[in-house]
Order: structure tokens, then C-alpha cells, then sequence
């Protein structure tokens, strides 16, 4: 028995979808000739690191060898970073691409299981606090009295046997607003940006927002795209599919009279303040 057997399951996953091959030819032009690790390599025991509290925490992979393979030592990692970060807006493009193709191929796959089985796509974009215990870039002070990040994400809806598929995630401070209308327009392209070609126009997806995207910018987003590339968009969605029937109110009892004496004050139970 060994204590990462779990990841295991997520390394898999990656390799039966393809996801790693689509990312490795992605980043290409980002890999050295000499390099021993591919960058998707690192990216992916990094993934899997993050469960924990900062970069360094690669190391405990290392303790399973047999499990997860070569792990690349905190130097490589450290470079490899610097290096993706000084071309950021290209290597996350080329990232969000590589993952859109193979998220294709599994819808594909996945038939009957797949979230679009009923021939719409539901995302439903929210904000998470992600708590800070200690100074990190873009902790602030939030609304809810606490220190922590505030990302907006982007989930599709597996219906109620599922647990969602994250689509979007777009990194803010944490006194980032709720209601914040470019923020909201910026994940839900994000989150566009990762359906399948057929889902990216048309009323066949459904934008489902909190009261934070309640906004006119919000709303009158998709006023600016063509006629044909309307997009279903309520403001607010409930966690539940279906509403719970309750049961009906009991019927009012008629009013007592009271029993007063003329010219008598009633007790203050029997006063209703009007």
C-alpha cells in the first residue's frame, strides 16, 4: 500500500484521454533540447502537488517513485515556471486550446455520459474564497472579514449524479467585487472558450449566474454578439435541480374575542401593532 495511490487515478486519466500529449505538443516551443522533464510532466505532478500548500510540496511525490515515476527537482520546476510566466498569455492559450481539443474527444467518447446529452450544455459561473494563512500575491482582506483569494469559476453541470466539470477559472485579488461585470464576461468566454465548437453559439447553452451577475454590463454582454449567438443567460440558479414540494400552509384559525371588561386595557399578547 502506498499513500499516493490515488493519484494514480488522475495520472491515468490524463494519459487515456490524451490530455498530456495534447499539452506536451502545445508546449513545445517551450522545452530546451536538453531537457530530461517535458514541461507537461512537471505541470501535471504540479497539479497534483497543489492539494497541498506551495510549489515545494512536489517533494512528497518523490517519495513514490514506483507510483508516479521521476519527479524534477525543485530547481527545474522553479525554471521551468520562469519560463512558462514570461510568456504567459501564449502559453495559457496554448494550454486552454490543447484542453478544449481533447475535452472534445471525450465528450465524444463518453456518449450517454456525457454533459450534453440532452443536447444543451448548462455552465454555471460563481466565485470561491480561497483562504491564505499567509501573505500570497493577491491575498486580501475579503468581504467575509477573511484573508483569501477570490477566483471566479466556471463549472459545466453533470446533472445531479455528478459533481460538475471545471471549465474556467479566472485567478483574482480577494477584495475582488461579486458583482463585477468584466469579470463575469471574461470567465464566461473562458468557459465558451472550452465547449465544443456546436456549443459556443446558439441557445443551445445555458449561462447560469448568482446574484453577482445581476449586472446591466452583465446582461447587455450578450446584446453586443450576433443574433445567432444568443446565449441563455437567468441570473441566479439553485444548487438543487428540483424544487422541493413543500406542504401547503395550515389553514388560519379564526380570531378569538377577547373577554374584556369595558374600558380595560387587554393584555399585550392579545395586541397586534398595526
Amino acid at each position: 500500500m502506498v499513500s499516493q495511490a490515488g493519484s494514480v487515478l488522475l495520472v491515468e486519466t490524463v494519459r487515456k484521454t490524451g490530455l498530456d500529449q495534447a499539452i506536451s505538443t502545445a508546449l513545445a516551443p517551450w522545452r530546451k533540447p536538453r531537457n530530461v522533464h517535458d514541461p507537461v510532466t512537471v505541470l501535471l505532478d504540479l497539479a497534483i502537488a497543489l492539494g497541498r500548500d506551495c510549489l515545494a510540496d512536489i517533494s512528497m511525490l518523490r517519495s513514490e517513485p514506483a507510483v508516479l515515476g521521476p519527479v524534477a527537482s525543485d530547481p527545474t520546476v522553479s525554471r521551468l515556471v520562469a519560463a512558462l510566466a514570461t510568456c504567459g498569455d501564449r502559453v495559457f492559450g496554448a494550454i486552454r486550446a490543447a484542453r478544449a481539443e481533447v475535452r472534445s474527444r471525450v465528450w465524444r467518447l463518453a456518449g450517454k455520459s456525457a454533459p450534453d446529452t440532452g443536447k444543451e450544455v448548462i455552465v454555471d459561473l460563481d466565485g470561491v474564497l480561497v483562504i491564505a494563512h499567509s501573505d500570497k500575491q493577491d491575498a486580501a482582506a475579503t468581504w467575509k472579514k477573511t484573508y483569501a483569494l477570490h477566483p471566479l469559476t466556471g463549472f459545466v453541470d453533470h446533472g445531479p449524479g455528478g459533481t460538475g466539470e471545471p471549465v474556467a477559472a479566472l485567478l483574482r485579488p480577494g477584495n475582488a467585487g461579486s458583482n463585477t461585470a468584466t469579470d463575469h464576461i471574461s470567465a464566461a468566454r473562458l468557459a465558451l472558450a472550452q465547449l465544443p465548437a456546436k456549443y459556443r453559439r446558439g441557445r443551445r447553452t445555458l449561462i447560469r449566474t448568482d446574484s453577482g451577475g445581476g449586472t446591466h454590463e452583465f446582461m447587455a454582454w450578450r446584446q453586443l454578439l450576433t443574433p445567432r449567438r444568443y446565449l441563455q443567460q437567468p441570473t441566479s440558479y439553485s444548487t438543487h435541480h428540483r424544487q422541493p414540494q413543500l406542504p401547503p400552509p395550515p389553514p388560519r384559525q379564526p380570531s378569538q374575542p377577547t373577554n374584556n371588561t369595558p374600558g380595560q386595557t387587554p393584555p399585550p399578547h392579545q395586541i397586534t401593532p398595526l
